[in-house]
């Protein structure tokens, strides 16, 4: 089985079909054997994803700082909850337990952890998969001051490949397992899963 990390929201003030959207995810996740690796919150997206990965049988894999544990409402249903000292180490612990990373509709949270994946690509110093799922368009302002950074000269075109976009939850996952079957840095057990594949 391959790690995927899901990036998403935590706050509750968002609309219903964000929830909605972590739940497709998260069954997804189940559906196709993976393990989830998420930010070890118990609200909003954050949990609606690990409750939905559990309920289709997946293991989960919670990974939350302590100053947020008591605030977000930690995981404590996650089959493995990791709690780090900030949110630097959170990062680290989540970037090494996974295989690829999905980012769904979130704040500057989670806009500050697929920035990082997204550089870390863009620089060569990773080769996991990084895939943005985004199907009511949250993100299309970025996506345009990325272009206007390149058109501008400050970002090379390159920059723009090290991420992939889709509005499809089926199309995300697919996306992933390409990305790691391509020569992503897996764990071992993830490795023997995508090799044994046809």
């Amino acid at each position: 089985m391959a790690a995927i990390c899901v990036f998403c929201a935590s706050s509750e003030d968002i609309d219903v079909r964000y929830l909605e959207l972590a739940r497709a995810v998260g069954t997804e996740v189940a559906r196709r054997g993976h393990q989830l690796v998420s930010g070890g919150g118990s609200v909003s997206c954050m949990g609606a994803v690990a409750r939905a990965a559990r309920a289709g049988g997946a293991r989960t894999v919670g990974v939350i700082p302590r100053a947020l544990a008591a605030l977000e409402v930690a995981d404590t249903d996650a089959d493995e909850l990791v709690v780090t000292a900030d949110m630097r180490d959170r990062k680290r612990e989540m970037e090494q337990r996974s295989d690829g990373f999905l980012v769904l509709p979130g704040g500057i949270g989670t806009l500050e952890e697929m920035l990082e994946i997204w550089v870390a690509r863009s620089l060569g110093m990773l080769a996991k998969p990084l895939v943005v799922c985004d199907p009511f368009g949250h993100f299309g302002d970025l996506r345009k001051q990325v272009a206007a950074m390149v058109a501008g000269g400050f970002v090379r075109p390159a920059v723009v490949d090290a991420v992939q976009w889709t509005d499809d939850v089926v199309t995300a996952f697919d996306l992933l397992e390409a990305g790691m079957r391509a020569g992503a840095a897996l764990h071992p057990t993830a490795g023997e899963m995508l090799e044994a594949e046809p």
